[in-house]
């Protein structure tokens, strides 16, 4: 029962790191002083800004109800990590102009209110898995949004919020209770040219 429910709720986490393409504004291209502002930054905006709204609740929630000590100190370090992930979103997005949601959508707030009657064992299972599972998503967005965008202080936001995540999945993998087998597969590599291939080879001692 318990993993069935990690896994249906793993389902919605998912799609909602997800890049939206259902708002016609973001599909636009800006100008700003820090460059041009893509679809993809302002979804990145979007994107943090909604972690920042149901993990902040959470990682509090895991300092009260959480049976593990070391469950309980992840979700302090989570939480103070996105109070300032959070001010440092609402900053960024006031100077490029783009507007922020201000609750958890309602995917979210279902999620949440899971996982607010949980305590214990089994909110220290979810807790780890759910969070694990959503910040794997989110890194991957992150990461693809750092190395393309075409925007300054995106970039250099973005650098900062790759720090984050990858700092939380380890935090989140500390406690020892992430089921691997649940995460989704990393992608197939690409096929290597033959010609990459030769030279590689020539290249073996």
């Amino acid at each position: 029962m318990i993993l069935g429910g990690f896994v249906a709720a793993a389902t919605v986490t998912v799609l909602l790191v997800m890049p939206t393409t259902s708002a016609p504004a973001s599909a636009e291209w800006t100008t700003t002083p820090s460059g041009p502002l893509g679809p993809a930054d302002r979804d990145f905006l979007i994107r943090v800004r909604q972690a920042g709204l149901w993990e902040m609740p959470t990682g509090e929630w895991a300092q009260t109800r959480g049976e593990s000590r070391r469950v309980r100190e992840v979700g302090a370090i989570i939480m103070q990590d996105h109070q300032k992930l959070d001010k440092a979103t609402r900053e960024v997005a006031a100077r490029l102009g783009v507007p922020l949601p201000d609750q958890p959508n309602a995917d979210q707030q279902r999620w949440m209110a899971q996982l607010s009657a949980e305590s214990g064992a089994d909110f220290d299972r979810d807790f780890a898995n759910l969070l694990r599972a959503a910040h794997g998503k989110v890194f991957a967005v992150v990461a693809e949004v750092r190395a393309g965008t075409r925007n300054d202080e995106i970039r250099k936001f973005a650098q900062q919020a790759v720090v984050v995540v990858q700092k939380h999945m380890t935090l989140l993998e500390s406690t020892g209770l992430v089921d691997y087998s649940q995460l989704p597969e990393p992608p197939s590599p690409s096929p290597v040219p033959p010609a990459a291939t030769a030279v590689d080879s020539r290249r073996q001692p």
